[in-house]
């Protein structure tokens, strides 16, 4: 898909003293997406809220289309839980201009797609949280945005709802918006054309998956009983450990998958005193 890369090109913002992102850089490509991954206070929101065009930064730019072609999705969901799904549906459409056939048409194959026809005249607060966050997302595509900004967007919700969520955001992308998405889930970060790891308001990793995990620093090992504990974590039934010496006699040396790519490059930080 061709196009203008859509995204932030070393942008700091300020909230008063505080640097909430610090030199950051975030290219989102037509017919791709891109994951932030990070903690709380990592800078995600800020990223996506500066995209959308919500936050002036302090230094850097910041390439999006107009406004009217960006479709936003907050973490509150973005639905009005006093209205009914149709309601809900014709309020935005309003916002942005779309009416008569286009509107019945575009309603109609959202709404399919997410599960939710049938459901029109249910209030959106009736709604089950997944069936909330989809219609969300509906609202998000209605005008057929360029960039679509989602912050969260499958976060508490059932894994069904999950699934079809992030059907919904490949088939976004399938048809040529660029899709920036703040993410809890490394699963889903895995699915994603590249990621950005952010910590702290700064860029930890980033890249496509495979490049992300080949930028872990040390090394993760399988161990029974852990020799240093800030160093390690339990994944299922076992611990990892994190050395920075890959050729520690830790345990069992793993090959390592995005969660450790991450958590690897966080110990680091901190070995690093950042």
């Amino acid at each position: 898909m061709t196009g203008p890369a859509w995204g932030l090109r070393g942008v700091t913002v300020r909230y008063g003293r505080a640097t909430a992102l610090d030199d950051v850089t975030l290219l989102t490509p037509p017919g791709a997406v891109v994951a932030l991954v990070g903690g709380d206070g990592a800078g995600k929101t800020t990223a996506l809220r500066t995209l959308a065009g919500a936050l002036r930064p302090a230094s850097g730019t910041v390439a999006a289309p107009a406004l009217p072609e960006i479709g936003f999705m907050p973490t509150t969901s973005g639905v009005w839980r006093e209205l009914t799904v149709d309601e809900n549906v014709s309020f935005v459409a309003a916002a942005y201009g779309v009416r008569g056939a286009e509107l019945r048409d575009r309603r109609d194959a959202l709404l399919a797609q997410a599960g939710l026809d049938g459901v029109g005249d249910r209030l959106a607060g009736h709604l089950s949280g997944g069936m909330r966050q989809k219609l969300a997302f509906c609202l998000a595509m209605l005008h057929r945005p360029r960039l679509l900004v989602l912050d969260e967007p499958s976060t508490g919700v059932d894994p069904v709802s999950r699934v079809d969520l992030w059907r919904m955001i490949s088939q976004a992308a399938a048809q040529g918006a660029a899709v920036a998405m703040a993410t809890t889930y490394l699963d889903e970060a895995e699915r994603a054309s590249s990621v950005l790891v952010l910590d702290a308001g700064r860029v930890l990793l980033s890249g496509a998956p495979a490049d992300v995990v080949a930028q872990a620093p040390g090394a993760v090992f399988r161990t029974d009983r852990p020799t240093v504990r800030e160093r390690a974590w339990r994944r299922g039934r076992e611990y990892r450990e994190w050395s920075p010496d890959a050729a520690s006699d830790l345990g069992t040396r793993l090959t390592v998958d995005l969660e450790d790519a991450v958590i690897s490059a966080s110990l680091a930080k901190e070995a690093a005193g950042g």
